[in-house]
Parts: structure tokens; C-alpha cells; sequence
């Protein structure tokens, strides 16, 4: 078949011997740069600028597929023409309609041996698909959202989920995954919070290494989105400008991709669509390529995001042309236009030819896209297109569903739970109410493929099993009632005092609210799906209250992507629990929650507003940032970062540390934690940094470690930290990062807003400058 034709090898270059033999190129002995630098000076302009694009066969260029700008994509040339001098990369195969996985996988190989065929050199493309909430492709697990893997607190569990993912993907022909998305939640508004870990620095750093360890541990590089500063939009709108001081941008949202690149090994990173002030990161030499490839050793691939080079003529008004636009990505350090053929295709040969833009800046791209191409073995002699093992392809497997149901469990967060009301007890009548109680989409992230594609596809089905939490809780509590009361979005009332009644005739309610994922105003949540304020969508809060004045106990069930303001509204639930969007087992996870099968030890990622309004601001704000006598607005949470409760109680006792520390040293500090339950259950120990006095405003608290500590009923655990002294480094006066001698104080929280143990201590030391190379994590020990 023609997935199984020859790769064209046939290249040879003379030995000293006057021998021939096979390229230097195809060797596996040398190093990828070795074999890059071999093989650039022998292409010619076309040849290399093809190694620079991506084609996205299969895309809606009418633009009736996933993202606005769609219809701007160059005009498709036949598919012989477009791969004649070769090609870098292939977009999204099984990410752009539904297709079976075998089926894929065979089509995919057909594709690159046609590619390896047709051009001069015989170099494969570079496959990349969207994997953040899983492989996005049809018969794939759909987990949890990234906000669940910060609300776990388990980098080991999303280490373990992305090794599965990455293996899928491997198995099927993909070699690059675009996640994970380390932007540090700032402002909730922001249709794309549900992408983002956390609003913790220190916590999406962690995880998001994880995530990559997973990844790049299956052999997918892992593409690290999006640098820098998207989060950081002006009223958390897509793509709005952003504004952000140079110590926010450092001390905020740089380390976690300081950290994913040193402790997770990513290969590639994607730029951000932003513009900081005034400049858009896609033509930007100080983040692309000063800061990332020069102060940090940055050696892998700069992708774009999709249709961000154009974008700098059509949105940013930066470049007066295609040919300008690819001229300021090249310049800046992208090295690939994502997601098709367009500004570095033939604008970008005419803008060379014509002197608009010097070669070098192709040689220095197709260099690093080359050399990554040889990591992956695709400039082998030996390589063929069709994976081993293609006829065994499943996505969904029972070890996928394990660990899927898994982190959905870890990640649910009890946030309230008067009187006891949860566990459900047997025997009551149990009303099971609301929008989200009984569709199986809510449990979905937007890039989960159901949401992401197979919406536009409803004759292929939904791909994977995903019961609701109706369907979930039902098999678990008898006779469960049951009314939606509204809609997810609109204005129609007319339901809600039917469902009010079937609460009033129950012993307990369980009110089920939240949001749908979609794209670009599809949805209430997810990319483009930006929010106005923080108030439940559609006419849902008229919902709550009618069923909170029942006067039936009930617990409120929030399925969100991001939070929402839990005000004097919600004061009168008995219980009040989180979800962020938890993936194909995820209405199984809460049911168990819900009945006491499983012991609830998630904690916010991201704090609960209290109000609708005062926006932004999440917990890392310094004193005038919180409640103060001089602003009439409280920005106190509802539910403040890192909160989260159990069916069990714990107790901590006998903190410890030094007095002093160095400024250049590792001090310990410890807790001892006790389960005083009858039940087990898992405590999560975060410790968080107080510096009451420096030269510049500083976060209250800030997390600076964190540890799961499983107990059973009367177990004791002593858990102690090793914490280096350049966790304490902030962004100084003069704008270097600085360790500070002077007071501190270490916190164990129960969460950023709760203290139950503090040990004060003094760095001691000359005031000491760090830069990337300082060290980035806390240790901990579990000693039972």
C-alpha cells in the first residue's frame, strides 16, 4: 500500500576515502545539529521555507470551522504543489474532523510517504495535534481540564495522564502535542481560565512540568503555550492588550515556563497572542529570542500560534504586509508558521529575493526545525511511515479511564458543608436539579474533541462514554427526582417553579449550575467565550434562589471553567461543591463525592469571588490589594485560594524551623499532621512565604510548596520541607531578582486565607542577585 513505500534515500555525499555512502544528514550517529548544519546549505530557498509551515489539510477555509480568521488562510494550492520542495509540519489529522484512530493512523501514513516521495530530500513532516485535555481525536479519553490538575495538587497523577496521552499519540504518528497552557490565571473573566492551571505561579509551574515530564517522556514534544502574558488581558477579553509592569511579567508569569523547560524538558514553545504594552509578542526579539533563547538556553522550536504571524498585519497594524509580518516572526524567533501555508510561504520567498529579509534568519529557522526532526528520528535512513502496532489503536482503554476517573475524583473541592448535609444519607428522597444536571457535554473542557470538534459533527456520536452526573447519581441514590428549572444561557424562566417544587418535596436538593465549553461565543466558557462579569449565565441565579427559599436543604453543585461569585446569593446552601469542567468520568467522580464513595481532597486553583465586580484580583495581591479602609470595594473571597474540606478532620501541630537562614541556603521547616476523623482521607499541606517588609510591594502570601498527605483514621504523618532560599527571590528595585536578607515567615495553610501554623525567620546574608539558573522547587518528605 502507499502508507508503506520506501522513504527516498538515495541522497549520498562523498567520504575522504572518495567512497560514497549514505548523507551525513541520515546519519543517527551525529548529533541532530550535526546533521542539521549537514543538510541546510545543500537546500534552496523553497526547500528550506517548506521545512518553516505547517498545512492544515481538511480546514474549513470558508471559515465554518473552529476559529475566526479561518477564511484568511492562503488560498489551497493542490496537494502535489504544495509538498514538491518538502514540508515541515502537518496540522491536526485527527484534530480537525472525526476519524477512527485505525483509520487515521493509516491515511496519516499514506500522507507522509507521499510527502517523503515528492520532495528532493525525502523529509517527513512533523505531525502536531492538540492534546490538553487529552489526544483530541475521535475514541480518545477526554480528561480532566487543567484547572482540575491544579485543584488535584498531584503533578505525579498529571505526569502519569500525560504519559498516556503522549503514548496514543506516538502510537498513531503525531510527534508534537500544542500544551500544556502554563498562563497564570489574572482575571476570571477570561474565557480561557479553564485552560489555565491555576492563578498560583509556583502551582502551574509544577504541575505544568509534570505535564511535560509525561509528554516528552512518550517522545511528543511538548509545545509550551502561550508565551508570554495572555492571561493578562485588559477586562479578560481574548486577544485585548495587555499592560502588565515588568515585575508582574517576572515574578508572575515567566516562572512556570522557566520551570516547565528546566524540570519538565519542553522542546517547543508557542508564542502568546498578546501585545504587551504596545508590542505583540509575535514580533517580539527580547521574549522570543533574548530573554528565551539567550538568558535561558532555549535550544528546541518557537512555533506560532495559529494565524498570529498574519495577525501582525491584520489585528496589531504592526506589518504593512504578509511579507512584513513573516520579516518580524522570523526576526523575533519563530521558526514555524502555524497552521498553514501562508505569510512564510511564497511572501516570504519574494521578501527574501527582493532583500526584504536575510536569509540567515531561514537558515537560523529551518537549522533548529532540521535538528528537532533528527531528535525524532525522521531524517533516518530507517524510517518508515506507518507506526508499528497500527492495527491495535485504542484511545480509550481501561488504563486511560483509570487515571481519567482518577484525577476527576482528586479534583473535586468541597468548598462548604453545613451540618453534615454531605454525604447524602441513605434513605432521604433526593432532588437532583439544575441546567448542567443532566449533559454530558458540561463535563468538558473546550479542546476536549466532543466540544472542540465533534459539535460541528453530530452524526459520528460523541466518540467516548460520558455519563452525566443525573445518569451517575441515579445509579448510586433510588428514586432520585429530577428538573433542569432553566437553561444554561437565555432569559426563559418558566421552569424554574417547577423545579423549586420538586426541591420543596425532597428531603435534601442537589442543585447543579454552571457552564457549557465552546468556541468563540458557543459557549459560556472556553476560548473567545469571554464574560462581561462573574455572574452565573443566563437566568441560573434566579434558580438558586428560588430553590434556597424552598428552604430544603441543598447542595450547590458548581460544573464551571472558571469561578464564579458565590455572594449573599449562595449564603443560605447547606453545601456548596466545585468541579472545573472533569472530563469524561467526571459526573462519576462527583456522584461518589456527593454520596460519601469517595472523600473529597480537592483545593482551589483559583479563589471564589465574592462579588460580580472588583476585577481583577486573585490571592497574590499585596496589602492594598485586600481589604482596606481606604476603598469602599472588599475584595475578600468567597473562598479563597487552596481552599477545600473532607468528610474527615485533621490536625496540625509542632511547626519547626530555623531562626535564621541564608540567603545562598535550604532550610527545613515541618508540620506534623494527624486524621482526628473515623474515616481516611488526604490532607493537603501548602506552604507559603510572608515577606512583611521589602523593597518593593510584595504578594501577603505567596505559595512556595505543597504536599498530599493520605491518612487513615489516628495516623500520624510528619511532613517537612527542604526549601531553598531563591524561593524567597523577588524582582528588586533596580529590576534584577534578589534574595533579601532581612524577616520572614513560613506558613503552613490550609489554604492562602488560613493559618494553622507559622514560623518566623530571619535571612541572613548580603543582598544576594539570582537569575534562571536559581533553584526552583521545595523538596518534601512524608514521614509516617
Amino acid at each position: 500500500m502507499r502508507g508503506q513505500l520506501p522513504v527516498n534515500a538515495g541522497l549520498t555525499s562523498s567520504n575522504a576515502n572518495g567512497s560514497t555512502g549514505p548523507a551525513p544528514w541520515r546519519d543517527p550517529e551525529l548529533s541532530p545539529a550535526a546533521r542539521a548544519a549537514a543538510l541546510v546549505p545543500l537546500m534552496s530557498l523553497e526547500e528550506k521555507v517548506a521545512q518553516l509551515v505547517g498545512v492544515w489539510v481538511g480546514a474549513d477555509a470558508a471559515g465554518g470551522g473552529v476559529a475566526p480568521h479561518q477564511a484568511d488562510m492562503a488560498d489551497g494550492a493542490p496537494w502535489s504543489t504544495i509538498i514538491r520542495n518538502g514540508l515541515g509540519q502537518l496540522t491536526r489529522p485527527f484534530g480537525t474532523a472525526p476519524v477512527d484512530p485505525v483509520l487515521g493512523a493509516r491515511s496519516l501514513a499514506v500522507s507522509q510517504a507521499e510527502i517523503v516521495a515528492a520532495s528532493r530530500f525525502g523529509i517527513p513532516a512533523q505531525v502536531h495535534e492538540e492534546c490538553l485535555t487529552g489526544f483530541a481525536t475521535w475514541k480518545a479519553t477526554a480528561y480532566p481540564t487543567p484547572l482540575c490538575w491544579g485543584a488535584a495538587f498531584d503533578p505525579l497523577l498529571v505526569e502519569e495522564m500525560a504519559g498516556l496521552i503522549g503514548r496514543s499519540m506516538r502510537a498513531a504518528g503525531v510527534h508534537q502535542g500544542l500544551a500544556p497552557v502554563l498562563d497564570v490565571t489574572r482575571d476570571y473573566r477570561w474565557g480561557r481560565t479553564e485552560e489555565t492551571i491555576g492563578e498560583d505561579p509556583y502551582l502551574v509551574g509544577t504541575v505544568g512540568a509534570a505535564y511535560v515530564r509525561g509528554l516528552e517522556g512518550a517522545g511528543i514534544v511538548a509545545t509550551l503555550k502561550h508565551f508570554a502574558g495572555y492571561s493578562a488581558s485588559r477586562g479578560g477579553r481574548n486577544h485585548a492588550p495587555v499592560a502588565i509592569g515588568r515585575r508582574e511579567l517576572a515574578d508572575v508569569i515567566l516562572p512556570p515556563f522557566e520551570m516547565a523547560l528546566r524540570l519538565g524538558g519542553a522542546r517547543s514553545v508557542m508564542n502568546s497572542y498578546a501585545e504587551i504594552d504596545g508590542v505583540p509578542v509575535a514580533a517580539d526579539p527580547d521574549l522570543l529570542t533574548a530573554l528565551l533563547r539567550g538568558d535561558w538556553g532555549f535550544e528546541g522550536t518557537v512555533v506560532s500560534d495559529y494565524f498570529s504571524v498574519r495577525f501582525l498585519e491584520k489585528l496589531h497594524g504592526v506589518a504593512a504586509e504578509a511579507g512584513d509580518a513573516a520579516r518580524l516572526a522570523l526576526r523575533a524567533g519563530i521558526d514555524v508558521e502555524l497552521p498553514t501555508v501562508d505569510t512564510f510561504g511564497p511572501p516570504l520567498v519574494e521578501a527574501v529575493r527582493s532583500g526584504a529579509v536575510d536569509e540567515a534568519l531561514i537558515d537560523r529557522a529551518v537549522h533548529r526545525v532540521l535538528a528537532q526532526k533528527a531528535e525524532q528520528g525522521l531524517l533516518d535512513e530507517k524510517w518508515r511511515p506507518e507506526p508499528d502496532g497500527i492495527d491495535a489503536l485504542a484511545f480509550d482503554d481501561e488504563s486511560n479511564q483509570d487515571v481519567a476517573v482518577r484525577l476527576a475524583r482528586q479534583s473535586v473541592v468541597l468548598l462548604r458543608n453545613t451540618d453534615g448535609v454531605l454525604p447524602l444519607a441513605a434513605g432521604r428522597r433526593v432532588a437532583l436539579v439544575g441546567p448542567v444536571a443532566d449533559d454530558p457535554m458540561v463535563m468538558l473542557g473546550c479542546y476536549a474533541f466532543p466540544a472542540h470538534v465533534g459539535v460541528r459533527h453530530p452524526e459520528h456520536g460523541l466518540g467516548v462514554d460520558i455519563p452525566s452526573l443525573r445518569a451517575s447519581l441515579a445509579a448510586l441514590v433510588p428514586d432520585l427526582a429530577y428538573a433542569p428549572g432553566c437553561d444554561i444561557t437565555g432569559d426563559d424562566t418558566s421552569g424554574i417553579a417547577a423545579a423549586a417544587a420538586t426541591a420543596a418535596a425532597s428531603d435534601v436538593c442537589v442543585l447543579a449550575v454552571g457552564d457549557r465549553a465552546g468556541m468563540f461565543g458557543r459557549g459560556t466558557s472556553g476560548e473567545g467565550c469571554d464574560a462581561a462579569d462573574l455572574r452565573l449565565p443566563g437566568v441560573q441565579a434566579d434558580l438558586v434562589r428560588a430553590v434556597l427559599a424552598t428552604g430544603t436543604p441543598t447542595v450547590l453543585v458548581l460544573l464551571t471553567g472558571r469561578p464564579y461569585a458565590l455572594g449573599s446569593d449562595v449564603d443560605g446552601a447547606a453545601a456548596v461543591v466545585q468541579a472545573f469542567f472533569p472530563g469524561q468520568r467526571g459526573g462519576q467522580a462527583l456522584a461518589e463525592v456527593l454520596t460519601g464513595a469517595v472523600n473529597p481532597s480537592g483545593r482551589l486553583p483559583v479563589s471564589i469571588p465574592r462579588d460580580a465586580g472588583g476585577l481583577p484580583a486573585t490571592y497574590l495581591s499585596p496589602p492594598l490589594g485586600r481589604r482596606s479602609g481606604v476603598s469602599s470595594v472588599d475584595p475578600t473571597p468567597t473562598f479563597p485560594f487552596g481552599h477545600g474540606l473532607s468528610y474527615t478532620t485533621f490536625e496540625w501541630c509542632d511547626p519547626l524551623g530555623p531562626s535564621d537562614w541564608a540567603v545562598d541556603g535550604e532550610a527545613r521547616f515541618g508540620i506534623t499532621v494527624r486524621n482526628t476523623g473515623a474515616r481516611s482521607g488526604t490532607e493537603v499541606v501548602q506552604l507559603y512565604l510572608h515577606d512583611p517588609v521589602a523593597q518593593t510591594t510584595r504578594p501577603v502570601v505567596r505559595l512556595i510548596g505543597y504536599a498530599r498527605v493520605p491518612l487513615e483514621p489516628g495516623e500520624t504523618a510528619r511532613v517537612m520541607f527542604a526549601v531553598p532560599a531563591d524561593l524567597a527571590s523577588f524582582t528588586g528595585v533596580h529590576g534584577r531578582r534578589i534574595v533579601e536578607p532581612g524577616d520572614v515567615e513560613l506558613r503552613f495553610g490550609r489554604s492562602s486565607g488560613e493559618v494553622a501554623a507559622a514560623v518566623p525567620v530571619r535571612l541572613v546574608g548580603a543582598e544576594r542577585e539570582v537569575d534562571h539558573r536559581r533553584r526552583l522547587l521545595s523538596t518534601v518528605e512524608v514521614d509516617r
